[in-house]
């Protein structure tokens, strides 16, 4: 369900991160190499991306398939980037909300992505989304399951949140309110990257002090990439980065209204 992408490093452009590698986002929307479930993401795509000097990232999502959109070739190659988060979709169910359900959703400087799927949906977070506050339930860009658990990252992030543990917090309300559910967020606000493993595979490449890349799966077979443990929360920034057992992590506060 999904293969999503973050980076951080040297200016680039979108087409050296996400089209040109071997197994490149782009080839994973059709063949993906370590996907647990589902084959094929061809139901919209996005990627953001952030220019210098302005902290609010840019959008352009679509949704037909990564490789039947024509003037993303032209975007990927001339539109250069130091930090972008990008995903590849394979709805959980069809038809729901075109380009407005393709990741990333985004709020002031964030971009965020969901790959998996809240089982039960949407009976099995109602009780979740009684919680925000009517506004949030209104503004909600699709009618899905990521949509949702992007407004309950977004309340805590609000409330003053760290990115890690508000992913966190989340990730585990969600999946006490709905067991089974896959729950692999992407969260990124152009300095720091965090992520969750759980229930799905998560890879990151590294070099230390210059470019952190934390994506569902290697987009090359650079024998420095390393799979994060399922049930993990991976915190990065160019410099480092950080491995956290989510079980570990015991939910905090709920999100102030």
């Amino acid at each position: 369900m999904c293969r999503h992408l973050a980076y951080l490093g040297p200016e680039e452009p979108l087409g050296r991160l996400l089209v040109d590698p071997e197994h490149s986002l782009y080839r994973q929307s059709w063949e993906p190499r370590r996907q647990k479930h589902g084959t094929v993401n061809a139901d919209g795509f996005g990627v953001g991306w952030y220019a210098e000097g302005d902290p609010v990232p840019g959008r352009y999502r679509r949704a037909v398939p990564i490789w039947g959109d024509q003037s993303f070739a032209d975007l990927a190659r001339v539109v250069r980037t130091e930090a972008l988060l990008a995903a590849v979709r394979d709805a959980t169910f069809a038809g729901a909300d075109g380009e407005a359900a393709a990741a990333p959703f985004a709020a002031g400087p964030w971009l965020f992505s969901h790959n998996g799927a809240v089982t039960g949906w949407p009976r099995t977070l109602a009780a979740l989304a009684q919680r925000l506050p009517p506004v949030d339930l209104l503004s909600l860009e699709a009618r899905c399951d990521s949509a949702l658990v992007w407004a309950l990252v977004l309340g805590r992030l609000r409330a003053g949140d760290a990115e890690g543990q508000a992913l966190a917090d989340t990730v585990l309300e969600v999946a006490h309110a709905a067991p089974g559910s896959r729950l692999n967020l992407l969260l990124t606000n152009g300095e720091s990257i965090a992520a969750t493993a759980w229930g799905d595979t998560l890879w990151y490449l590294t070099e230390p002090g210059r470019r952190t890349v934390v994506a569902s799966e290697p987009y090359d077979d650079d024998p420095h990439w390393q799979e994060v443990p399922d049930r993990t929360l991976l915190t990065a920034t160019r410099a480092e980065v950080l491995l956290t057992p989510l079980k570990d992590l015991a939910p905090s506060k709920e999100p102030r209204t």
